[in-house]
């Protein structure tokens, strides 16, 4: 299902991998795993418009007319520290991707989003990037990871997260109406600790097993 520039999943698999992670009772390496999964069943639809280009391949047969993958190759981005969580299954979908990282905090004053940590592939402005993050609550981090990628040269990128709150939704396409999103499941609201709800909790608590 699409609005805009915002993409929700309805494949069978996603929604009902999506509904054994919001489950209280599954554990973190089940957790972890769904995570990766529901990743990598995501990167499939993500990358439906990548360009091909026409090739000739020998097969022992004979000669087959067929396509291989042409433009710029992917590089695949986690806001640290859940979006971790999502890397594996991309990089197993993904021929030849790299990977950058990008870490945020918020300042406990102002409560606005600063970048302490960015490590991009030195080749990044030649590649089409996939932000992850598995949660987009107020859109805040998300917001200043795009705001910093673009500040670097970079503007063909895609968000990329498990499940989307309106709120957080509505300041990425403020923000920056460039940008497709790309959510397995759109929640109903914030609470007022600006949990999503209903939400699974602190996504990254539940990958890394901490509280």
């Amino acid at each position: 299902m699409s609005e805009g520039n915002v993409f929700v999943f309805d494949h069978p698999l996603i929604q009902h991998k999506v509904s054994l992670l919001r489950d209280k009772n599954t554990g973190t390496k089940e957790f972890r795993e769904l995570v990766s999964e529901i990743a990598m069943l995501m990167a499939y639809e993500v990358t439906r418009d990548l360009p091909l280009k026409d090739v000739d391949i020998e097969t022992p047969v004979a000669t087959a007319h067929t396509k291989m993958l042409a433009g710029k190759p992917i590089a695949i981005v986690p806001i640290l520290r859940a979006g971790l969580g999502m890397v594996d299954g991309m990089v197993k979908l993904i021929p030849n991707v790299k990977v950058g990282h990008v870490g945020l905090y918020r300042d406990p004053v102002t409560v606005e989003p600063h970048t302490y940590y960015c490590k991009l592939p030195e080749d990044i402005n030649e590649r089409d990037v996939i932000l992850l993050d598995p949660m987009l609550a107020t859109g805040g981090s998300a917001s200043a990871a795009i705001g910093y990628l673009k500040e670097k040269g970079i503007h063909n990128i895609k968000f990329m997260c498990l499940i989307a709150a309106p709120e957080g939704i509505e300041r990425i396409t403020t923000d920056h109406p460039d940008i497709h999103i790309y959510c397995a499941a759109k929640d109903e609201r914030l609470n007022d600790h600006s949990y999503i709800v209903p939400g699974l909790g602190d996504a990254g608590d539940r990958i890394f097993g901490t509280n």
